[in-house]
């Protein structure tokens, strides 16, 4: 097999792009900078604009499936500039595909696509794969039209799944590395009543899901948390634990959330408790189903 990935560069491709080596499979990735071309041992890089409709096509040659990771991050200030693009960087992403697809006229045997689980609405409620909601907020208009755009590449795949993904846990980036400074400097605090519930999945489980996924040749729609989502105190309170350090503040209430965050604050205040028994019952075995568990595997200094 030969597997394309777009944002194969970021936190998540890579760690997939090695595991796909590791297995032996061909991998080849498309990324919005010339200079990172030749940045991953091991895999051809080709370039590609989807905001311009710019792609070379010689990337899917002799490719059987298809990641994609494309996408600008929310994690930078919400505005009305960078919120188009959060959007557009998605749309414009699976566009440019489905319209080199029909090009080359190539039907792929899968295509693997990340959301997120910005999709389920604020609640202390467990949501699975089969809830469905009208967007009430930013996230959640974003994730549909996306998925939107992902699911007109059905017509050019076999199979087409869409993984909505959770919090990440990782060591080089991710949720931890805003949230890891301020406990070491004793300043961790969680935001509002803290009781919101954390979604949340170590990478090297996300990584290992995108792989199950190929070679099982599932389809439809996933989401890739761990099967115990944690409430924000408790998280907040594991992560001081693991470093040895003290919390001294109380909460940050919400109203101060909101004065410095604005629209963004829903990505400290939102509760999103979200189910993994779809995959479960695929077959998949999570190796981190505790946070704690996590953590430790990660060696957070």
């Amino acid at each position: 097999m030969k597997i394309l990935i777009t944002g194969a560069t970021g936190l998540i491709g890579r760690v997939i792009s090695i595991k796909l080596l590791n297995k032996g499979y061909r991998v080849n990735f498309l990324t919005t900078s010339k200079k990172k071309i030749n940045s991953i041992d091991g895999c051809n890089g080709f370039y590609w604009d989807p905001q311009k409709g710019v792609i070379d096509l010689n990337a899917f040659d002799g490719v059987t499936h298809l990641i994609n990771l494309a996408g600008t991050s929310i994690s930078r200030r919400w505005t009305k500039k960078h919120k188009n693009k959060i959007i557009e960087s998605r749309v414009l992403s699976a566009n440019i595909i489905y319209n080199s697809l029909i090009d080359l006229q190539i039907k792929l045997k899968g295509i693997i696509s990340a959301s997120a689980i910005g999709y389920y609405p604020n609640s202390e409620k467990y949501f699975n794969e089969s809830d469905s909601f009208l967007p009430e907020n930013f996230l959640q208009r974003v994730v549909q039209k996306w998925e939107k755009a992902i699911t007109e590449l059905e017509t050019q795949t076999q199979n087409l799944l869409i993984l909505r993904i959770g919090l990440v846990i990782s060591s080089k980036g991710g949720i931890l590395s805003y949230i890891v400074p301020p406990i070491k400097f004793c300043f961790g605090s969680a935001f509002g009543s803290g009781n919101q519930w954390q979604s949340w999945i170590h990478i090297d489980d996300l990584a290992e899901i995108f792989l199950y996924s190929i070679e099982n040749s599932l389809s439809g729609i996933i989401n890739a948390v761990a099967p115990c989502p944690i409430t924000q105190n408790k998280l907040i309170k594991s992560l001081a634990n693991y470093l040895n350090r003290p919390i001294i503040f109380p909460n940050i209430p919400n109203f101060v959330v909101k004065f410095f965050f604005n629209e963004r604050s829903q990505l400290f205040l939102d509760s999103q408790k979200i189910s993994s028994k779809k995959i479960e019952k695929k077959g998949f075995k999570f190796k981190f189903k505790i946070f704690e568990n996590a953590i430790s595997d990660l060696k957070i200094k």
